[in-house]
């Protein structure tokens, strides 16, 4: 499969892409008024960022008692439960007077939430699309998550200037319930892709069987921990330039749209795994200029270029898709998202923790370094695992 007129020819796909949509809707533009809401609130740059990247912290729990259930609940009311469950929290985040700490319980819960999403998520798109689909399907998501990001980041920076928070918290809360109606009426009913009903003892299991596998473990690694080094540095565009945050958000969506439609459709796919250590180094070294402490103007094309090379995930989930069975695929994608998500909220916490101590310029700066760090050692132990699986083949 190798054009978007065949992949939205493919039944289901364009329902499944519309409820990803109003999801990432409502994540971009209630993210950007809560992490609003607490830093009028408090003035807290850590706060700040935990606000917004909170529930991917919490997600590292969730993924490791739940994960389970991303092949063995039905792929439909799982998603649609997830949507309900999130408008659910966001309108009671829109509540006047809720203390900071209530916010955060919430929060919490919605990362607790949320860790199914990813898995159950990316495996129907496993059972929606032919094996030599999911690239493409995934790439056109992650398009869609791109283009979404930038409307909603620039949308939600101009409500902002006319709303409150708690009102665009509202909206966010509305499209969630949008993306449960649009999943419960466009998608078929699926039987679990495992038998078993979902437990900790299933979840720990296959996430041991998962992490068993050394090539497994780079590709995880390599998809969680530059990502999350980055975006933990992202979370402090709010305490960065307050009144320009959407702004740069917005250009990291243009970024990301155009990484994914370059690798996604464009790249050959013999070229495909070539690139996975340069796109990781694209998207930490921009942001390297930022202990010069540019302005808006500069940083927005800093951002932009760094941006484009969140397509290192494309390639990475094209190697772990190939180095997993499919019935495991579900989890196995879970076990991507949770982590990638978990090790975002550290790196907001850690981003924001530095930038309490020195600067936001200066920990978004730290950021990246760490983060082109991580991408080279991991690239030195890929090819040392090469060297090592060539070995018997020259005897």
């Amino acid at each position: 499969m190798r054009s978007y007129r065949t992949l939205f020819r493919t039944p289901e796909f364009t329902p499944y892409l519309l409820s990803f949509a109003a999801f990432a809707a409502a994540q971009t533009i209630g993210g950007l008024a809560l992490a609003t809401l607490v830093f009028r609130a408090t003035g807290s740059p850590l706060l700040s960022a935990v606000s917004m990247f909170g529930p991917q912290l919490a997600q590292l729990l969730g993924g490791a008692f739940l994960l389970s259930g991303a092949d063995r609940l039905p792929p439909r009311a799982a998603l649609s439960g997830l949507a309900v469950a999130f408008a659910a929290g966001t309108a009671v985040l829109a509540l006047p007077g809720l203390p900071v700490w209530a916010v955060f319980t919430v929060v919490l819960l919605q990362g607790l939430v949320a860790s199914l999403g990813g898995g159950v998520r990316g495996g129907l798109l496993n059972e929606i699309l032919s094996k030599d689909g999911y690239v493409l399907g995934r790439s056109m998501s992650n398009m869609i998550w791109g283009l979404v990001q930038m409307a909603g980041f620039a949308t939600g920076g101009a409500l902002l200037t006319f709303l409150s928070p708690r009102m665009c918290l509202l909206l966010a809360a509305a499209l969630y319930a949008l993306s449960a109606l649009v999943t419960r009426l466009g998608l078929t009913a699926r039987q679990p892709r495992s038998a078993g009903r979902p437990s900790l003892s299933a979840t720990w299991r296959t996430n041991a069987l998962l992490w068993s596998s050394r090539p497994r473990r780079l590709a995880y690694l390599g998809l969680w921990v530059p990502n999350g080094l980055v975006v933990g540095g992202d979370s402090l565009y709010v305490s960065y330039a307050p009144s320009a945050a959407g702004t740069l958000y917005a250009c990291g969506a243009v970024g990301m749209f155009a990484g994914d439609m370059l690798v996604g459709r464009l790249v050959p796919p013999a070229l495909r795994p070539r690139l996975a250590t340069p796109l990781r180094l694209l998207l930490a070294a921009p942001y390297l200029f930022f202990v010069l402490q540019p302005g808006v103007a500069l940083s927005a094309v800093a951002v932009t270029v760094a941006s484009v090379g969140f397509a290192a995930s494309l390639v990475l989930q094209e190697r772990l898709m190939s180095l997993t069975p499919d019935d495991l695929a579900g989890q196995a994608l879970g076990l991507h998202a949770t982590g990638m998500a978990a090790m975002q909220g550290i790196g907001a916490v850690l981003a924001g923790t530095l930038a309490q101590l020195t600067s936001p310029a200066q920990a978004m700066t730290m950021m990246a370094a760490g983060s082109v760090t991580v991408t080279l050692i991991l690239a030195a132990l890929g090819r040392h695992e090469e060297r090592q699986a060539a070995v018997p083949a020259t005897h």
